[in-house]
């Protein structure tokens, strides 16, 4: 029964990442409408888009990874999405995290990474491949101080689990913000980098590269890796939450954590001209690295 009820759990999961994803997506496109005095699109318009790219038939066909790629980056955000807990109370939505779960998810978020620079060098668009240069650099960029901030709290609370993580904030009575401020400074500076908002939009840039990566990709491929993102964004909203934010004892208290999260790389970037590749990297080895040495040197001690 335990085990039906994990599963049901994880489909329920993957629908609920979906929803939100999508809609924090349209709410983004509201969001900085309303901030460039536009009315903008519906906060719905994200789920039409969607389905129109699902009916849309694909003409384009380069190679066997140009297939793959894009069901390459939507498993490996399930599979992601998978190992979070998404509520740290009661047997939904518990998923099949484990003892040690931090260690693999920080190396099953740049798999899909990997598969999409794959994919998109098999179409032989200079657009695709300086896309996926640029995106692979600045993925070194904001790759080090997330590193270091969960280095730093598993030094510190002696665990390598993201559950561990929540029972100890709970034990000591305060969020891990609090008590490790300098690693929740360091990832927090990180994470516009994951969402590739502005000013760190340098993979897709838009008016400059055609859509980088994706520039030959349209239709259910098209579908698939919007899809992909969206689910990907809850991931990472979500995750922040349960390690620094003490994590959600319902789908309303998730909700309210995840959407605030997520305003700080969308307000940032609808006020920020687009860095260049140098300029990012330089920006995640500057503040962000050190206050990552500092949360380091605070665990230590």
């Amino acid at each position: 029964m335990d085990l039906l009820i994990k599963i049901l759990g994880a489909l329920a999961t993957v629908v609920l990442a979906f929803t939100v994803g999508m809609t924090y997506g349209g709410l983004t496109r509201k969001v900085i409408a309303r901030i460039q005095n536009r009315i903008g699109p519906p906060w719905y318009q994200n789920f039409l888009d969607n389905l129109k790219l699902i009916l849309k038939k694909e003409a384009v066909h380069h190679g066997f990874m140009q297939h793959v790629a894009p069901l390459w980056l939507i498993a490996m955000s399930i599979t992601t999405l998978m190992f979070i807990p998404i509520l740290k109370d009661g047997a939904w939505f518990t998923n099949f995290n484990f003892d040690g779960d931090l260690i693999l998810l920080l190396y099953l978020m740049v798999i899909g990474s990997l598969g999409m620079a794959l994919g998109a060098g098999q179409t032989g668009n200079p657009n695709s491949a300086i896309g996926v240069t640029r995106g692979l650099t600045q993925m070194v960029g904001f790759e080090i101080p997330w590193v270091m901030a969960l280095v730093a709290l598993m030094i510190q609370y002696e665990t390598t689990s993201i559950t561990g993580l929540m029972d100890a904030a709970e034990a000591q009575g305060t969020w891990l913000v609090f008590s490790s401020p300098f690693a929740t400074i360091a990832a927090i500076l990180a994470m516009p980098g994951m969402f590739r908002y502005s000013p760190f939009d340098i993979v897709g840039a838009p008016a400059e590269l055609a859509s980088g990566p994706v520039s030959e990709f349209g239709g259910k491929y098209l579908s698939t890796m919007m899809t992909s993102g969206a689910i990907f964004a809850f991931v990472k909203l979500t995750l922040y939450v349960d390690i620094f934010f003490g994590g959600a004892s319902n789908l309303v208290e998730l909700v309210v954590k995840t959407f605030i999260l997520y305003m700080f790389p969308v307000l940032w970037g609808a006020v920020s001209p687009r860095f260049r590749t140098e300029q990012a990297v330089k920006f995640f080895w500057g503040w962000p690295v050190l206050f990552g040495i500092i949360g380091l040197i605070q665990a230590s001690f």
